[in-house]
């Protein structure tokens, strides 16, 4: 009898045992979640930059209006792998667009055909000229844009008719969602994106300020390897203006260093 009731008092401790580590595992996994929450920030903003594109003259819709905006690093990235794959393309529209319309219809499309893609309103101004369009990031191969192309028109867009260009100057609007997680002060990288990071600024700067101040900063800096643009989020109180900076593996002293020269010719 002792020997049945030692036995029992044994399977208690060790079922005791395991309850212990499956509680102390479920509180590390809300730990993480809640700071993995905590980390991760959205907002609605806009991004400005210039750009070098080019028309997508194949792998469209016939007769319709495609920019190509090439990737800054594809000759960085493209050691790692013989893939070539499209960095942001811009469907050209007949109409202006809204945001909520893209950000709803491309919801859909992932939804309906199991993609990814990221979709979001810009405009693309190229000397006196603006064009409306929506640009799309997440195409895995070119031959994949017609098909991705057909599923917004089923959706009942309108696309421009087709011109043809290459490596044309452009300034290139771009409204979106900005998930990121803070690195330091005022210093961010995004969750979305690899090799992208945001610093803010003290100050809204125009578009000639903002190229001004950059060619004095990229000249004044021992690294120059990195794309710049400028933009802004949108929250309660007003406006954050900020710079993203794209460039692999960045580390956070040279970001620091792009913001404080920033900062110092905005005072």
């Amino acid at each position: 009898m002792k020997k049945y009731y030692a036995r029992i008092i044994n399977s208690i401790k060790i079922l005791f045992r395991v309850c212990l580590v499956i509680i102390k595992k479920k509180n590390k996994f809300k730990t993480n979640y809640k700071q993995n929450i905590m980390a991760s920030l959205e907002y609605i903003g806009k991004i400005i930059k210039q750009e070098n594109i080019d028309t997508v003259d194949e792998n469209k819709i016939p007769n319709t209006f495609v920019i190509n905006v090439p990737d800054p690093y594809k000759n960085y990235y493209g050691r790692f792998t013989e893939v070539e794959k499209p960095n942001s393309i811009i469907f050209v529209t007949k109409t202006p667009n809204s945001f909520e319309k893209i950000l709803r219809v491309t919801s859909g499309i992932n939804e309906k055909y199991g993609l990814d893609i990221d979709g979001a309103k810009c405009e693309v101004k190229i000397g006196s000229r603006t064009l409306s369009g929506i640009r799309v990031k997440g195409i895995n191969r070119y031959h994949e844009i017609a098909t991705i192309q057909q599923y917004y028109k089923d959706e009942g867009y309108e696309f421009a008719k087709s011109e043809k260009f290459k490596e044309t100057d452009s300034l290139i609007r771009i409204n979106r969602f900005f998930n990121i997680e803070k690195l330091a002060e005022g210093i961010f990288k995004s969750n979305t994106e690899d090799d992208v990071y945001y610093v803010t600024v003290p100050r809204y700067m125009t578009w000639e300020e903002f190229r001004v101040i950059t060619f004095k900063v990229k000249n004044n800096i021992s690294d120059k390897s990195y794309d710049i643009a400028k933009g802004v989020v949108y929250l309660n109180g007003g406006v954050k203006e900020f710079l993203r900076i794209s460039k692999p593996k960045a580390n956070l002293d040279l970001l620091k260093q792009i913001q404080q020269k920033y900062i110092e010719r905005l005072h």
